[in-house]
């Protein structure tokens, strides 16, 4: 009946089902939760889109994939500028003349080079030589220790729930530094949020196509692969396989929302905080994604939510892949797997147990489907 099976109406599955049925193909989604969208879908309170799974931000220098995008949705002027918060002293990110003012007091290019170069030297002499053993050490040698200690340390710690001397080196292989006062996060050409919500993208990319949601593809997987030529699986590629080999790792993230009786909370959309005593990693206010300026005091009312990083297990929901050895042999043993699956396409952020951004997993769909035949 159909050319295409979609398993999960995220962006990943959604882009595909959309480029397939502009191609004439036919395509069902099927959706194991109660809405489509995956993470980034947005639910509307007290007029505000909070982002249920944590704050979405899409930014690229791909031309086509923003045009893409913009085709369906219009997209707003959002630009990223977080601010960290160590025990109550802000400062801004990415690391930047701002954030060497704040703390150094340091007001020239040259007067921050040097207290960086002083301080990476410091951690090269304590190396002795040796190539950096652990995150800890790496970050030192990459911008010193003030800036490690202050911005880096407590906030990596919570994120992974181990200590930075236990985490591997390359998970910082650079930290960026700009010697300019600029606290635009990204470096990219393009960079906004859909005006009216995610959900917005969703639904253009998903306009004419067959969804039926509350269907869990795993329980019923006989029942729907004989509908379809292809399937284009997003889900966990370890659930795929029942399992058998053993389950993948991954960090989750738990979320605290709140609506405020006040108009402005924080002033900013992200404000992490990196100090290991303060739980939550950082706190969103969602209105400041789409409201700016005035609007911001034309609703009397916000919402924040505060993010807890954690442990995965079974039955909560994966969010980031733990990348190390243990973890990539055994992905290595289920891509084998999967190569015997000719008719399944594995695609997207748990299918392929890597992180991607939402710019890079338009970009994934592209591809993918212009690797198919047609």
């Amino acid at each position: 009946m159909y050319d295409y099976l979609i398993v999960g109406s995220g962006l990943m599955g959604a882009t595909f089902a959309h480029l397939a049925t502009k191609a004439g193909r036919c395509c069902l989604v099927v959706e194991r939760r109660n809405h489509v969208g995956g993470n980034i879908h947005c639910e509307e309170v007290e007029g505000i889109n909070v982002h249920q799974y944590g704050a979405h931000i899409l930014h690229t220098s791909n031309r086509e994939v923003w045009q893409f995008v913009s085709d369906i949705v219009e997209m707003n002027r959002y630009t990223n500028c977080p601010v960290a918060n160590y025990k109550g002293k802000l400062y801004n990110l990415p690391f930047n003349m701002n954030t060497f003012y704040q703390m150094w007091g340091v007001t020239t290019p040259a007067e921050a080079q040097a207290k960086i170069d002083e301080q990476r030297g410091e951690a090269l002499r304590r190396l002795g030589g040796r190539e950096p053993q652990n995150l800890e050490e790496q970050a030192m040698l990459l911008v010193g220790r003030d800036i490690y200690e202050r911005l880096i340390k407590g906030y990596t710690e919570k994120q992974w729930g181990r200590a930075c001397t236990e985490l591997p080196a390359f998970i910082i292989k650079r930290l960026p530094v700009r010697m300019v006062f600029d606290n635009n996060y990204f470096n990219d050409t393009y960079q906004g949020i859909p005006i009216g919500g995610y959900n917005r993208l969703i639904d253009g990319l998903l306009e004419g196509i067959e969804v039926y949601l509350g269907i869990d593809y795993l329980e019923h997987r006989d029942k729907l692969d004989v509908l379809a030529k292809r399937v284009l699986y997003t889900g966990p590629i370890d659930a795929y396989f029942d399992y058998r080999l053993g389950h993948l790792a991954y960090r989750t993230v738990r979320f605290e929302t709140e609506v405020l009786d006040m108009p402005n909370y924080q002033g900013n959309a992200v404000v992490n905080y990196t100090e290991r005593e303060v739980p939550y990693t950082r706190i969103i206010e969602h209105k400041h994604f789409e409201s700016f300026g005035p609007q911001v005091e034309a609703n009397p009312k916000t919402v924040i939510s505060r993010e807890y990083s954690t442990e995965w297990t079974p039955g909560m929901e994966p969010y980031y892949p733990v990348n190390d050895e243990a973890n990539s042999r055994l992905l290595v043993q289920y891509q084998q797997l999967a190569q015997a699956e000719p008719n399944v396409i594995f695609a997207g952020r748990l299918a392929e147990y890597r992180y991607y951004d939402m710019a890079p997993t338009i970009e994934r769909a592209m591809q993918l489907w212009e690797a198919e035949p047609n």
